[in-house]
Parts: structure tokens; sequence; C-alpha cells
């Protein structure tokens, strides 16, 4: 339980960092839900963290009836991550990272917290819920799930944010979706007992 609640804490820390740091400073676009909340910031000045929660709420509902284990292990990292996101908003006024390097840097550390997450059975948010409901069923990489998740959010950001930001925010998902591939297939989430 230890590792657990220091898994959550470390990895939805890195996650809140990476968007309010890296991301949100220069209008990029994460994927997933994640990315959902951000569009809500940019378009109608929404709290990203709240909007994840209302918005991962019915995708819940369906691990809770189809993967139990997955419901119980990925509540704790929404809730959490959410949380530091909305509360660590501040920091995004103190950023002065070139938009390049801010996409790098954030795609790696926000990879690196998801995967940290990941391994130990937890999920941030809906789309990294049902990226390992699909993972278990199929055995395919969950990364490559989330990869193509944060793709389609990319191409509905585009509609929001301007086309000065369409490459970055690309190259932002790329970064995020490539550094989990890498850590989960190096520590797959199976070969860590659940811990319910």
């Amino acid at each position: 339980m230890i590792r657990k609640a220091l898994a959550i804490l470390i990895g939805s820390t890195l996650i809140a960092i990476g968007i309010n740091y890296f991301v949100i400073p220069h209008h990029l676009v994460e994927g997933g839900l994640i990315g959902v909340g951000l569009i809500g910031k940019y378009a109608f000045d929404f709290q990203p963290g709240l909007t994840i929660i209302i918005l991962s709420s019915p995708l819940y509902l369906i691990a809770f009836f189809h993967e139990r284990s997955l419901f119980y292990n990925g509540i704790h990292g929404l809730l959490v991550s959410s949380f530091l996101i909305d509360l660590l908003r501040p920091i995004s006024t103190h950023s002065s990272v070139p938009i390049f390097i801010s996409s790098l840097s954030g795609g790696f550390i926000i990879g690196i917290g998801i995967s940290i997450l990941l391994i130990n059975h937890v999920s941030s948010g809906g789309m990294a819920l049902i990226a390992l409901l699909l993972s278990k069923k199929t055995s395919i990489n969950v990364g490559i799930f989330i990869l193509f998740f944060d793709s389609l959010i990319i191409l509905v950001g585009s509609v929001v944010i301007s086309e000065t930001t369409i490459f970055y925010s690309a190259l932002l998902v790329g970064t995020v979706g490539f550094t989990t591939l890498f850590f989960t297939s190096f520590l797959k989430p199976k070969e860590i007992a659940p811990l319910t």
C-alpha cells in the first residue's frame, strides 16, 4: 500500500508539473481526457482537473462493472492527479521555456508520470483507464492505445488552438506516447502484482 501511495503521489505530481509548467503556457494540447480538460480551459477557462474528473466518471462506471480492480486502483490516481493539476496551476505563469523544449520536456515528464501510475495498476483519467482495459483484452501494449487516443484528441483540439501549436502539440503527444511505451515495455504492468 505504501508503494502504491508513493506511486500515485509521484506520478500525479509529475503529470501536474508537466501540464502546468510546460503545456499550459504555450496552449499545447495533450492527449486523452487531460487534453479535453485543456481544451476546456483554453476555450471556456474551465478548471482542467475538475473537467477531467467529470468526463472520467462514465468511464469509471464502465470499469466498475467490467474490471472492478481497475476501478478501485484507478480512482485514486484520477482524483489525486486532477487535484494536483488544478492546485499547481499558478506555476504556469512562471514558465519561460521555449515551446519546442516544452513539447519535449513536458512530454517526457508527463510520460514518466503516467508510466509510474500504469506499472502500479493506476490510471490518471478515463482514457488511460480504457487503454488499460483494451490492453488486458488484446495483449497490445498500453502505450499504443494511449498514443492513438492522444492523436485523436490533437485532431479535435486543432479546432480550438491556433495552427502554430498543432505541430508542437503533436510533438508533445508523441513524446508522451513513446515515453509511456518505453517504460511500460521495460517494466510491464502485469509483472507487478496488483495491490487491492
